[in-house]
């Protein structure tokens, strides 16, 4: 059974529930270990991250429930980087890396989780309408994300796939997807990060399998990666989301199964 969660969204960025209120949703469900990982800081686009002043309020605040809640529950204080903006501007406990951008022709960036429509129009105008070479860019992001991020998780490394049901249709089996995340994973595995079971759209309604899809997984775990569960929640009533049912699939893959990252 897994009794840690180490993405978790608040108040601070894009999240429903303050810090506290996903503490005691925690204790509640029987969580030893709990890690936030507020988005930092993304000089492009502030819509969804913490400003360089919200940041330090996170610290403070997660620090002092620290405190509070030390003979209840562990908590960290994490930050989940973006991949485009860099290494994090100031010191966490532990980062998750991920991309949720993709790199126009102008220089631009547009988001890939916000909508299937706005990923649409992302393949269309800056693709040529092709999704898989908007995802082979989106590997070769995915492939340095730790390099660029410093990241000790890898964040829903198939993040492109999110909207796979409900609009913009992938097959991931095609060849050229393949190659795309094989290279990326190949890249990434002699870091020896673990890489994230993420249940959070699932949560959220746009999916019915976490990230990484099954293929993604039986390749992470035949190149001796190991993974780690994550509910990537927003809302506090959705900490450890699915765990208990997806973590005897993954693990029927053979990968390592990590509790805790540091």
């Amino acid at each position: 059974m897994i009794l840690s969660d180490f993405h978790i969204h608040t108040t601070y960025c894009d999240g429903k529930s303050t810090a506290e209120e996903v503490v005691r949703a925690a204790i509640e469900c029987g969580l030893k270990t709990i890690g936030f990982s507020g988005h930092g800081f993304t000089e492009f686009d502030d819509s969804y991250c913490m400003t360089r002043e919200a940041t330090e309020k996170y610290r403070a605040s997660i620090g002092a429930l620290k405190k509070t809640y030390q003979n209840d529950i562990r908590i960290l204080c994490g930050v989940e980087q973006e991949y485009h903006a860099g290494k994090p501007i100031a010191e966490f406990d532990y980062v998750i890396g991920s991309c949720h951008y993709l790199l126009m022709e102008d220089g631009s960036f547009s988001p890939i989780d916000e909508s299937a429509e706005i990923l649409s129009a992302c393949i269309r105008d800056g693709f040529g309408g092709d999704i898989y070479a908007a995802a082979e860019s989106y590997f070769r992001c995915v492939g340095d994300v730790v390099e660029k991020t410093g990241a000790d998780i890898i964040g829903h490394i198939d993040l492109i796939s999110k909207f796979s049901e409900i609009g913009c249709p992938l097959d991931f089996t095609h060849p050229r997807y393949r190659r795309a995340y094989t290279d990326a994973i190949d890249r990434l595995i002699p870091y020896g990060k673990p890489f994230e079971i993420n249940t959070g759209a699932i949560s959220r309604g746009y999916r019915t399998i976490p990230y990484p899809a099954m293929p993604i997984m039986r390749y992470i775990a035949s190149q001796g990666g190991a993974i780690i569960f994550s509910s990537d929640c927003h809302t506090a009533d959705n900490i450890a989301f699915q765990f208990d049912v997806w973590e005897p699939v993954y693990r029927a893959f053979g990968t390592r199964v990590l509790e805790c990252p540091i």
